[in-house]
């Protein structure tokens, strides 16, 4: 039960609550547009209620902040006494952190046990954790994950070294991450040019000196059709990397993108970043040519299928939060997967059905995906707003909507 001198939760030690199931409620008072669009998360569902700010409380822009407190309590007293559990800890979140602690204040007030959400939603939508996926006597393999937007990159340690894949633009994780194992950053790959997040794979290679790799099918725009900006290595299909005393093969997997590869981690642990997810499949349209892209996913997710059931899949992206295991890991048996994805069962159908199936699963494409394409490429800088702005909301890299 939460002590009362607790007052506001990091999202850190929020997510711990909510992955140890802990019972939660959460009032969250942003606009309605803004909680539609994401949300705060768990592995199993949390009870929440939204009622926007200023929807709640009829206040002047000058008003003290005593005078905020009491009028939230007054309004709290009135409009949702009977809608607030008195038997479970009341998380308040909002954009910054700072409306919400007014109301979380109020909710004490009112003998609710209530914290405040520490740097609100824009503070969520910053946060990281990582956990072990292997950990053998010459190597090491970690994912780090994102709950708000459903990101995840990996990082792979031996002999002191350490690789990063997919790493997102908050590269200081990767750096904490890799001091922590008393290891040094010697190679950074991205899986394919990104379109629902803001790569860190180019600032972080730059900034350890070291290599970043990616397929030169994806150094260019799609659409503008204008060559990247940014220096990278070239990255191609049947390569074996060393990392330390652990060997990773490479992939050309086209299909979501034509430079898509994946990363065969020491024969058992397969990133396969937006091609396979753990409930759906890549969407191919992100080049504008779904249909021309359609046959190369195809091919390249029944290469997959021909694989050994019994590899570690590890996605680059989950849009389903409950998909995570009791430690918050997103993975799955590629045997597991070739029964129970459903865009990967319909390869069996033949390329025609499958075709059908993806052509009438691809979700509404978001504009801002063609603005985050251009920022992966070098080709725009966009500031901290702006980058906020970008990544709002979930990913929709799959078929359906489901996968990433």
């Amino acid at each position: 039960m939460l002590k009362r001198r607790e007052t506001a939760w990091t999202p850190a030690l929020a997510w711990e609550h909510v992955l140890g199931n802990e019972p939660l409620f959460i009032l969250d008072l942003r606009n309605a547009d803004e909680f539609a669009n994401w949300r705060v998360e768990g592995p199993t569902p949390l009870p929440t209620k939204n009622v926007p700010y200023f929807d709640l409380l009829d206040l002047d822009a000058e008003s003290e902040e005593e005078d905020v407190t009491a009028a939230a309590t007054k309004a709290i007293r009135e409009h949702l006494m009977d809608e607030l559990p008195a038997d479970r800890t009341i998380l308040v979140v909002c954009p910054a952190g700072h409306t919400s602690a007014y109301v979380a204040e109020a909710l004490r007030d009112l003998d609710f046990e209530a914290v405040n959400l520490e740097g609100g939603m824009e503070a969520w939508g910053r946060f990281y954790y990582w956990r072990p996926v292997a950990e053998e006597s010459h190597y090491s393999l970690y994912q780090v994950v994102r709950p708000a937007r459903g990101c995840l990159s990996h990082v792979l340690v031996s002999d002191h070294c350490a690789a990063v894949f997919d790493p997102a633009r908050h590269i200081e994780v990767y750096h904490d991450l890799a001091a922590e194992q008393d290891a040094r950053i010697v190679r950074v790959f991205d899986t394919h040019l990104h379109a629902d997040h803001l790569s860190g794979g180019p600032a972080l290679g730059e900034r350890s000196g070291v290599p970043y790799h990616l397929h030169p099918y994806d150094a260019i725009h799609p659409i503008d059709m204008v060559p990247a900006r940014m220096a990278f290595e070239y990255l191609r299909g049947a390569q074996t990397i060393r990392i330390g005393h652990a060997e990773v093969e490479t992939l050309h997997i086209p299909g979501h993108t034509l430079g898509m590869v994946a990363f065969l981690v020491e024969g058992r642990y397969l990133l396969t970043g937006d091609s396979l997810f753990l409930e759906s499949v890549a969407r191919p349209d992100l080049g504008g040519r779904a249909e021309t892209w359609t046959p190369l996913l195809y091919r390249s997710l029944r290469e997959l299928l021909r694989m050994d059931d019994d590899l570690i899949v590890l996605p680059g992206h989950f849009s389903d939060i409950t998909r995570g295991d009791a430690d918050g890991r997103y993975q799955a048996r590629l045997g597991e997967l070739k029964t129970r994805n459903p865009g990967l069962a319909r390869v069996a159908d033949g390329e025609e059905e499958f075709a059908r199936y993806i052509m009438d699963s691809l979700p509404e494409l978001p504009e801002s995906y063609f603005d985050i394409k251009r920022a992966n490429a070098g080709l725009d800088q966009p500031d901290e707003a702006r980058a906020s702005e970008l990544e709002l909301g979930r990913n929709v890299c799959a078929v359906s909507g489901q996968g990433g």
